[in-house]
């Protein structure tokens, strides 16, 4: 039997370039007046803080959960134009959607975004026919400018040679198109360190207990440290509220009497083993509107999603049993039963989109921002999507240079002078990178590195990779693997406490690294995280 290897002691030391303690971030934050305190540390209010950061103003950002804990950690895991956008005329969106998805595969972080191909299977008395969907998929590659290839129609034994799981019983034809995906936590944490590089100041775990008031206006918020109850308070000079689903419960805060602004739906996944390789994925259309995806993804097959209305409380969400039957259900329109056996799921997982208030079913709402401001004068922000988080914050960054007074804008640089093409910390090419982790084990003492853990790693931390080879060539037992059947070494876990704002065994399992959604979150693995969690100076 496989067995864990021993967790050595590495505490964070200043010239290992670790984070501030937590006791050194309440007091920045408590001792300084900030320009803007962002609430809610998830893809909106990351890019924000980003970009406020960048643009000069003394950003400061707080989350009562991890970064991208919620909603930001619960997507689809795709960087994509929108096909569906098409047959509602959208053509504009879906433009600007694939601009941004290029930007960010070519240019912003090619370490972290990859390209995917898609396949859309046409079956026997399906929703759409071929013709449509042809064309539908050549419109598609056309507004992209055939950067991912030409979308056309391929025979079903070309699709089923890529996807062995395709189930080809009355199936007529297949649409192909390409798009991209990723890893949302890890963009987050990217996105986070990109921020706090551009001098944000940032913690998690912090929850908001009360605003801040002077003369009817908000400016700041009384906080609790959620990992010793510390209580303290952050000034500012104007208030963004980026809270996601929590959105209007902060607004009442603010206004007892505030309106809801935005209404919520649930989107549930399931995480399998695969049994063969895919090397495509593949978007079965449903209905009118809906299509449900089977994603190879961290070496697993990702199935969803969802899309019900949600009136629940947001920190209760869950994938439930009529959800995991419902997708699995879905699945096997286009999914070969052995590829979906119940003994083969490893993980769900389910979030919750924030859409505009309105009449109407959640399925057919449109997926777009909705900024408010309220009478203390606190900004909301809500909504929004993955592939274009930076041209939201960027537009919310024009929505605040433009507010009444100026006295934010006055001090920030033209949001249309910023770099629009900043890199996310770690960009590199992952085969460089893979290849010279490779390369460097072998000139130092000890084993070589796992191949898949260099993949892995290039492809999770980009040219980051190396100060995590580094933490492995000072001391040879963080190269062990945390599970024998995950590519993730101990060093991740030091380099996510030190480095990655890791705070609770789940920040860790779930969101730095891939061991939860593989399955391979046993007791014996959460206990020894822990340990290294605990070995944290203070």
């Amino acid at each position: 039997m496989n067995t864990l290897q021993s967790v050595p002691t590495l505490g964070t030391h200043p010239a290992a370039g670790g984070n501030p303690s937590r006791a050194e971030t309440r007091e920045l934050l408590a001792g300084a007046t900030y320009d803007l305190l962002v609430i809610g540390g998830g893809i909106l209010g990351t890019s924000v803080a980003w970009h406020a950061a960048q643009s000069g103003l003394r950003v400061a950002m707080v989350d009562a959960g991890d970064f991208a804990g919620a909603t930001s950690s619960a997507s689809s895991k795709l960087v994509h134009g929108g096909l569906r956008y098409l047959q509602t005329g959208a053509v504009k969106l879906v433009a600007e959607n694939h601009h941004e998805r290029r930007v960010l595969a070519k240019d912003v972080a090619p370490h972290l975004v990859n390209p995917l191909k898609f396949y859309l299977p046409v079956y026997k008395g399906g929703p759409h026919g071929a013709a449509k969907l042809g064309a539908g998929v050549f419109a598609y590659s056309a507004l992209s400018a055939f950067g991912d290839g030409v979308g056309r129609l391929v025979s079903p034994s070309r699709a089923a040679a890529d996807n062995p799981g395709l189930r080809t019983d009355n199936l007529r034809a297949v649409a192909v198109y390409g798009d991209h995906q990723m890893n949302d936590s890890r963009m987050a944490v990217m996105t986070v360190r990109a921020a706090v590089d551009s001098g944000a100041v940032v913690l998690n775990h912090a929850e908001v207990t009360g605003l801040r008031r002077t003369c009817g206006r908000v400016t700041g918020a009384e906080l609790r440290d959620r990992s010793d109850g510390s209580e303290f308070g952050v000034d500012a000079r104007l208030v963004l509220n980026a809270t996601g689903p929590w959105v209007d419960h902060l607004r009442k805060l603010e206004d007892k009497g505030a309106a809801p602004s935005v209404r919520l739906s649930k989107g549930a996944h399931l995480v399998l083993r695969r049994k063969s390789p895919w090397r495509a994925a593949m978007a079965t259309p449903i209905d009118k509107y809906r299509i449900t995806f089977a994603l190879p993804w961290e070496d697993q097959l990702l199935l969803g999603t969802t899309d019900e209305a949600y009136e629940g409380d947001p920190g209760d969400v869950r994938a439930t049993e009529a959800d995991i039957q419902q997708i699995l259900d879905e699945a096997a329109f286009s999914v070969r039963d052995e590829h979906l056996s119940r003994d083969l799921i490893s993980y769900a997982f389910a979030g919750l989109r924030v859409l505009p208030g309105g009449p109407g079913g959640v399925t057919a709402a449109k997926r777009e921002t909705v900024v408010s401001e309220g009478i203390g004068g606190m900004l909301s922000v809500a909504g929004g999507k993955w592939t274009t988080y930076r041209h939201i914050g960027r537009a919310v960054m024009d929505k605040l240079a433009k507010l009444p007074g100026g006295s934010i804008g006055q001090d920030m640089e033209p949001v249309g002078e910023l770099v629009r093409r900043t890199p996310l910390p770690g960009i590199s090419n992952p085969n460089a990178v893979a290849h010279r982790l490779l390369v460097d084990r072998e000139r130092e003492p000890g084993p070589r590195m796992d191949p898949l853990t260099a993949r892995h790693l290039a492809t999770h931390y980009g040219s980051l990779s190396f100060d995590i080879a580094r933490r492995v060539n000072e001391d040879p037992s963080l190269g062990e693997r945390i599970h024998p059947d995950g590519p993730e070494i101990w060093a991740q876990v030091v380099h996510a406490r030190d480095r990655e704002w890791a705070e609770t065994v789940d920040d860790v399992l779930r969101r730095r690294t891939t061991l939860t959604i593989r399955g391979l979150d046993t007791e014996e693995v959460r206990e020894r995280v822990a340990k290294v969690l605990a070995e944290r100076s203070s």
